[in-house]
C-alpha cells in the first residue's frame, strides 16, 4: 500500500526526536556528559538504588548499553555502586554528591530545551500533543502488524 512521505508519522516523530536528542547532546557536551548518561542520573534521582537491569528497562537501553554507562559514570566519580542491602546478589546503583551536582546543571540545560519545545504550543496543545502521541503509542502496543 503506498502511502505519501508527509503523511508517514513515524518519519515526522522520528525527525523531531533526532532534533530534540541533538540539542541535548549539545547542551550536556561542555559538561561532559552524553544524554543516556545524564537519563541514568535523572533516574536514578527519581528512584535510588535501582539495580542495572532495573536502570535498563527504566531507561529503555540495552543491558550492554547500561553496562557502559555506567561504568564510565563511576570512573567519573557520578555514580557509585554497592550491595543491596536485603538482596545479595543485587547491586544497587547511587548518586554520589559529585553526580548530584551535576545532574542540576545538566537538568537546567534538558529543561530549558524542553521549555523552548512547550514555548511554541499553547496548554491545551500541549496537553493535546502528549495524549496524541500516547494514543500513537498505544497503536503501536495492542495494533497487529499489518502488511
Amino acid at each position: 500500500m503506498e502511502m505519501p512521505v508527509t503523511e508517514r508519522l513515524g518519519l515526522h516523530i522520528k525527525r523531531v526526536e533526532q532534533e530534540l536528542m541533538a540539542a541535548k547532546h549539545a547542551a550536556l557536551r561542555p559538561l561532559g556528559l552524553t544524554v543516556p548518561q545524564y537519563v541514568v542520573l535523572y533516574t536514578l534521582d527519581d528512584k535510588p538504588g535501582l539495580s542495572a537491569a532495573a536502570l535498563a528497562r527504566a531507561c529503555l537501553v540495552t543491558p550492554q548499553t547500561i553496562a557502559t554507562v555506567l561504568a564510565n559514570l563511576e570512573t567519573k566519580g557520578l555514580i557509585t555502586r554497592r550491595p543491596h542491602p536485603w538482596h545479595r546478589k543485587v547491586t544497587e546503583v547511587l548518586l554520589t554528591d559529585e553526580g548530584s551536582r551535576l545532574l542540576a546543571q545538566a537538568d537546567a540545560k534538558a529543561v530549558a530545551i524542553e521549555r523552548r519545545i512547550a514555548d511554541g504550543f499553547s496548554p491545551e496543545e500541549r496537553a493535546q500533543l502528549i495524549d496524541l502521541l500516547a494514543r500513537a503509542s498505544g497503536q503501536l502496543a495492542l495494533a497487529p502488524e499489518r502488511d
